[in-house]
């Protein structure tokens, strides 16, 4: 897959994430256990701690099938949050996490509208889904406003150490290309 590496939406400057952007991530939100609460990795308790995160992503995965962008204000300002996708065969499948004092602004959703446009829009793309837990409607609720469907409830599918340590229900949201 070939995304672009910088998007600018009309709000927004997405790009992608580096080593050395982890002490702000860090800071504005993989240190917070509200952020993480429905994430599958919990608040993590040091720069160091999100640059082995950072290195450990990256080397789990083959080169072009994970890709992560940062959110920050269009025109300067504090890192808002991250936005990344798997892509396996002919579906992209995505998560986001934003800083606690950005929620309800409406970041994430232009973030996700923006990015499900530029993911099928690839050739080979047909499916982008993304899951979130039944308890997160806010989440739910980005998900539909960026133009995904509700297609059912997977059950028992995902582990949420922050929530339980027993495998919990996750509803699966998709969009697909038409043709």
């Amino acid at each position: 897959m070939n995304f672009p590496e910088r998007i600018e939406t009309v709000r927004l400057l997405l790009r992608c994430q580096t080593e050395p952007d982890a002490e702000q991530m860090f800071a504005r939100y993989a240190s917070d256990p509200e952020v993480t609460r429905y994430l599958t990795w919990g608040p993590h308790q040091s720069v160091d701690e999100t640059l082995a995160f950072l290195r450990q992503r990256a080397a789990e995965q083959p080169p072009g099938h994970v890709f992560n962008w940062l959110v920050y204000p269009r025109f300067g300002g504090l890192l808002l949050g991250s936005i990344g996708c798997r892509v396996e065969g002919h579906v992209v499948q995505f998560g986001y996490c934003y800083a606690r004092d950005t929620w309800g602004q409406g970041y994430a959703t232009e973030a996700a509208r923006t990015m499900v446009s530029v993911w099928l829009d690839e050739p080979g793309v047909w499916r982008v889904q993304a899951f979130c837990d039944p308890e997160n409607v806010a989440s739910a609720r980005v998900l539909e406003k960026a133009g995904l469907t509700l297609e059912g409830t997977l059950r028992k599918y995902c582990l949420t150490p922050n929530l339980s340590d027993v495998p919990r229900d996750e509803l699966c949201y998709a969009r697909v290309r038409d043709t």
